[in-house]
């Protein structure tokens, strides 16, 4: 077994890493090049762990070197030098794939095998954040999973879920009528409202070449500022060369709402998928300032687009789990793990 720790921003794409994200059917933000973009502007830089038996690539694991207040710098990130030696940890999860893990496996590979290269991952990734690394942290682990992370030392928490819409529609009109009466009538409402709005110019598809990124990033961190964010969030600001490069992908679908004036005033973002689509992005103004209410109106175009793509589910991300239970999603558990350095070796 070959294990090997990269940085997408300076080492180059290793070999049969496409034809491996293939096999496990990952979603389009574990292509290389969106993890070097991405990487390369982040507070908290990505690293890929890679695993091969034979040569073989059999594994990966992706994880940001994060910090105290990281997410929240606008500068990028150091992974080596002096940045070694100041409190830092490996957080594995997907950066903008919620509700996944920060891993995928082979298939052949069962949970023996799984748990002994996620060991061999934890004591090597530590040495190669350096003498201040405080250990690992799984942000996103699943129910059936913990057994691969969990055990003597290891702290378990569980943490904000997802919320996932199985899909058992054969068009939009099945999925409002599963809705309580209220809550049907009032997306209903809404969604024929912007329909018909006259001020608004509303666009959804894949491959969005003509979308700018600066722009997109700039409602992205104007929503997410509002909310505030938290020094603990190590997935930082968004870079517009990032948002440019993920929505003009032809596998990623942009949905835009457009004033009059033809101001930016709403953004979704769908990581397409043959079975399992996930929304990704969101963000709009304040309805208090643009008068118009977007966000129902978008997760019925995207439950339009799960059911006519025949895909089993759709995953609409974590938080807010009361209120995307009245759209039919049923909220899944996830957990936390720490994992301490002197147990991660």
């Amino acid at each position: 077994m070959n294990v090997e720790v990269l940085d997408p921003r300076v080492d180059p794409e290793p070999a049969g890493w496409a034809e491996f994200c293939r096999a496990q059917h990952a979603h389009p933000n574990w292509d290389y090049s969106l993890l070097r973009v991405e990487s390369r502007a982040a507070g908290s830089p990505n690293v890929l762990v890679t695993v091969r038996v034979d040569g073989v690539l059999v594994a990966a694991i992706t994880a940001l070197l994060a910090g105290y207040r990281s997410g929240l710098r606008r500068e990028p990130g150091r992974v080596r030098g002096l940045a070694t030696v100041a409190p830092r940890w490996v957080e594995v999860q997907h950066r903008w794939l919620s509700g996944y893990p920060g891993w995928a496996f082979a298939e052949h590979l069962d949970a023996r095998a799984r748990r002994e290269i996620l060991r061999r991952f934890e004591r090597l990734v530590c040495r190669f954040a350096g003498p201040g690394c405080v250990g690992v942290v799984y942000r996103v682990v699943r129910p059936g999973e913990l057994d691969l992370v969990a055990g003597r030392g290891r702290v378990v928490r569980k943490s904000m879920g997802y919320g996932e819409l199985e899909n058992s529609f054969t068009s939009l009109d099945d999925w409002y009528a599963s809705l309580r009466k209220k809550r049907r009538h009032h997306v209903r409402s809404l969604a024929r409202k912007v329909a018909t709005d006259p001020s608004l110019t509303i666009e959804f598809g894949p491959g969005r070449t003509e979308l700018d990124g600066a722009e997109l990033a700039a409602l992205i961190d104007e929503h997410r500022d509002g909310y505030g964010r938290s020094p603990f969030d190590s997935r930082g600001w968004q870079s517009p060369q990032y948002l440019a490069a993920l929505v003009h992908r032809p596998d990623v679908h942009t949905l835009t709402y457009r004033d009059d004036t033809g101001r930016l005033i709403g953004l979704a973002t769908l990581l397409d998928h043959p079975t399992h689509p996930s929304y990704q992005h969101w963000a709009a103004v304040r309805a208090e300032e643009s008068g118009k209410h977007l966000y129902f109106d978008s997760y019925a175009r995207l439950v339009r687009h799960m059911i006519d793509n025949g895909a089993k589910s759709l995953n609409a991300g974590r938080g807010m789990l009361e209120l995307k239970a009245t759209l039919g999603f049923t909220p899944r558990e996830l957990y936390c793990v720490i994992v301490p350095r002197p147990v991660a070796g």
